[in-house]
């Protein structure tokens, strides 16, 4: 079994009005638990918006802190999930549901463990 990350990007910006996120959050609840059920759920987790990260840089032999998100962009890392499956096509299986539930961008990529 292979371990897959499914990456979840959405827009900056405040999320989306209750009537509109309410049941995405729904949907997205049921398919966790599918995935549960079906033994390929490892974990999962939403993040904070990106002004609240701090960013560690190696300089020669110093570690600059600077505050928020390592790149500039119209679009953040908003949380993840990971999954255990036999391979790409099983996460890509996932990795479909969970786009069309959120109606935003997956990236799915192999974890090296």
């Amino acid at each position: 079994m292979n371990q897959y990350i499914l990456s979840i990007y959405q827009p900056d910006g405040p999320p989306p009005e209750p009537e509109i996120l309410d049941p995405i959050m729904r949907d997205l609840e049921a398919l966790n638990t599918e995935m549960r059920e079906a033994g390929v759920w490892v974990f999962a987790a939403g993040l904070h918006p990106p002004e609240t990260a701090t960013v560690l840089k190696a300089q020669g032999d110093e570690v600059l802190v600077t505050d928020g998100p390592f790149t500039e962009g119209k679009e953040h890392l908003g949380g993840f999930t990971i999954i255990q499956v036999e391979d790409l096509d099983a996460a890509l299986h996932w990795g479909r549901r969970l786009t069309a539930i959120l109606r935003l961008p997956v990236e799915v990529r192999p974890s090296q463990s």
